[in-house]
């Protein structure tokens, strides 16, 4: 098999003296779905944003087709990159968020196009236009010049998708992402992801919708006790249930 686009090595982290994960070791290859499970507090979102660097951490590596990010060794010790650097590293990485992040005095094409025109320096017109039509790929081709105020919770996390997968990131990030909605509004944005993953787009996904997690990935990540207790195919994890801990976190699924 090919080298890992995304290797994680030994990563751990802490707030102060407690310890969130530590010894974490992850690979995940090109066009891979790799969906993250486990209790509240087992670090999974944390996890997340070390790799997209919204979190520092205070030991092992992360790396990104071939290319360690966000720190370098200077006189023998570990150093942060500067925020410039990070944020260039960063472009590689497109998240989606619980709680979608857009802003809402814009219009939905508006926030789309905000990256592509502040970070990649496409003119307003083309981005506009490419953000009309990564609205149109995830069901919203109406909604473009509807505020995000306007816009059910649904929707609203479509848009965000749309903004993250403009930038033409490496791999996708989700975090929990249906997490916020209605019961009702949780199946689009779940469609959208599964249709992203059928098109070879290379994710990671914290959730706690555990059919959709058996359904779309190819790896299931199971955190517990500040590690990957457990890792393998949906089959492995929901099927064989080979820990007594895993058991009891799936008792209320049934494949």
């Amino acid at each position: 098999m090919a080298d890992a686009l995304l290797q994680i090595r030994g990563l751990g982290k802490w707030f102060g003296d407690h310890k969130i994960f530590d010894g974490v070791n992850l690979d995940v290859h090109e066009g891979e779905v790799v969906s993250i499970i486990g209790s509240s507090g087992s670090g999974k979102t944390t996890m997340l944003r070390c790799v997209n660097l919204l979190e520092e951490f205070q030991h092992g590596t992360i790396t990104l087709d071939g290319k360690e990010i966000g720190y370098h060794m200077v006189g023998g010790k570990r150093k942060r990159l500067s925020e410039g650097a990070i944020a260039d590293q960063r472009m590689h990485t497109g998240m989606v968020f619980q709680q979608f992040n857009l802003f809402p005095h814009m219009t939905a094409k508006e926030n789309v196009a905000l990256g592509l025109i502040k970070v990649k320096r496409i003119p307003k017109p083309e981005a506009h236009k490419e953000a009309l039509e990564w609205l149109a790929k995830v069901g919203l081709g109406d909604r473009g010049e509807s505020y995000v105020t306007q816009m059910s919770g649904g929707q609203q996390q479509r848009v965000a998708i749309a903004r993250a997968v403009a930038m033409n990131p490496r791999f996708l990030l989700f975090d929990e992402p249906a997490s916020a909605l209605d019961p009702e509004l949780v199946g689009e944005v779940l469609a959208t992801i599964k249709q992203l993953a059928s098109e070879g787009k290379t994710m990671m996904i914290v959730t706690h919708e555990m059919r959709f997690a058996r359904d779309v990935s190819d790896k299931v990540v199971f955190m517990d006790d500040a590690k990957i207790a457990d890792m393998g195919t949906p089959e492995h994890i929901f099927v064989n249930r080979n820990s007594v801990r895993l058991q009891n976190f799936l008792s209320g699924f049934n494949t």
